[in-house]
């Protein structure tokens, strides 16, 4: 239980009222920033303003997925109001105190780092990643049902990068009937996509291996489908670059050359926000309850 461990959420959308509504569970007296347009009301929760005062007895401060933008500001998207995250409020922070988001950007880890804060990008761990795989695979699915007009069973479809999300994919575009190539780079990803029963090749050779794609699906966050390589593709194929922003794929050479490109980073909050937000939940929950027992040991 998390009884006596003091949190605040500032901003968010609907993944986060399932972490929320886990750490009210667990019985942690929890502060919602940036909430005031929410009509959900939560037990053990409370409304509070944006003040130096709030931040010096936080045991954990909890971000939205994307944590702030380059200049400290917090989305929220149940609020009106302005909401940034300021120097001073992170120099009142106690030192154990953590901040969770999904991936941070320069602002919120230099403002961490300068005041020895630790924080924790969850996107960044194995366990959420390969957990986010699940939704990210289905919302490609649902993309590539709505911009096409064959079936995914019997169709060529080409997964580049073999990782946590590219695994998941090209299992499930086999186990509905796709013929599954899988572009990697390293020699143990090449194995292991073999053993599988797809078919792997190097990356390094992807243009030869795209000549009859109708689907190709990008996980790599590096400009990789090249307009060498979109122009190797007959017009049919669809691009679904799964890649955070600005993926991997050249869109303006796609669009020129007539080839449907889509960037569909993030779909896990898109096409399943619950289920993406009971998989924080889960995380954070038992991050912030190791945290506690490990003070509560120490005291």
């Amino acid at each position: 239980m998390l009884t006596g461990t003091q949190v605040a959420f500032i901003g968010g959308d609907a993944r986060t009222l399932e972490v929320i509504q886990r750490l009210t569970e667990l019985d942690a007296t929890v502060s919602l920033i940036g909430f005031d347009n929410l009509k959900q009301s939560f037990v053990g929760a409370t409304h509070a303003e944006l003040t130096e005062d709030l931040f010096t007895a936080l045991d954990a401060l909890l971000l939205p997925p994307v944590g702030t933008d380059d200049e400290g500001y917090v989305e929220g998207v149940f609020t009106s109001k302005e909401l940034r995250l300021l120097p001073e409020y992170i120099a009142r922070l106690p030192k154990h105190a953590k901040i969770y988001t999904g991936m941070a950007k320069p602002y919120l880890k230099k403002l961490c780092a300068a005041h020895s804060i630790t924080l924790v990008e969850l996107f960044q761990r194995d366990d959420v990643a390969i957990y986010n795989s699940i939704p990210t695979a289905e919302g490609a699915l649902l993309l590539a049902i709505q911009n096409t007009d064959i079936t995914i069973h019997g169709s060529v479809s080409v997964v580049l990068g073999f990782g946590r999300t590219g695994a998941t994919m090209a299992r499930t575009l086999q186990g509905l009937g796709a013929k599954v190539l899988v572009g990697v780079r390293r020699n143990e990803n090449f194995a292991r996509a073999y053993e599988m029963g797809f078919q792997p090749f190097y990356t390094s050779e992807l243009t030869k291996h795209v000549g009859n794609a109708d689907l190709l699906f990008n996980t790599i966050p590096s400009l990789i489908v090249t307009g060498e390589v979109i122009a190797a593709m007959p017009p049919r194929t669809v691009i679904i670059d799964l890649a955070s922003k600005p993926g991997g794929t050249d869109f303006r050479f796609a669009e020129r050359r007539g080839v449907k490109a889509i960037l569909a980073p993030g779909l896990p909050g898109i096409v399943a926000p619950k289920t993406a937000g009971r998989i924080i939940a889960s995380v954070v929950s038992q991050l912030i309850m190791e945290d506690t027992q490990k003070r509560r040991n120490e005291a």
